[in-house]
């Protein structure tokens, strides 16, 4: 059997390190499931999910220069389906808020064409930052434009 990148195939692991585990594989070769590949969920102790005499089924994702395999063992399976939000947004520590505000009269206060669009629920981390970012840079366009109009709510003088 030819060990290859994309080739599924069992193993046994043979030690747990704090970066992964070793596995033994055919053909008396041996490879590392890196502790990024070990789940789809965080994985903060290798040991909290394998143990040494463990048989696992892994896919070969890489083979280097010198001819080191790179192993995953999350890679075997589909990754989970994520169930979806109720409500939408973060809501614990003070994260995102739709909507939150004054409600605009069509759209004629928001300074250069931005337009508002109905969130749509991020997916992972990087959705949800963009969309932070995106919020964010949004607020601050609107609250240095109205202060550029001289929008001081404050009464008092400069």
């Amino acid at each position: 059997m030819e060990l290859g990148v994309g080739a599924v195939v069992d193993g046994k692991v043979t030690g747990i390190t704090k970066f992964g585990a070793f596995v033994a594989l055919p053909e008396g070769r041996s490879g590392l499931v890196h502790i990024s590949e070990i789940a789809y969920s965080y994985v903060n102790e290798v040991s909290d999910h394998l143990h040494e005499g463990q048989e696992v089924k892994v896919k070969i994702i890489g083979i280097d220069q010198a001819n080191r395999i790179n192993l995953s063992i999350k890679q075997v399976e589909p990754p989970p389906q994520r169930s979806p939000r109720q409500g939408g947004g973060m809501h614990q520590g003070g994260g995102m808020r739709h909507g939150g505000g004054r409600p605009q009269q069509g759209g004629a206060s928001r300074p250069m064409g931005f337009v508002r669009q109905a969130p749509k629920e991020p997916t992972d981390f990087e959705d949800r930052l963009k969309q932070f970012m995106q919020q964010s840079d949004s607020k601050l366009s609107e609250l240095r434009y109205i202060e550029k109009k001289g929008g001081n709510r404050r009464g008092g003088r400069r």
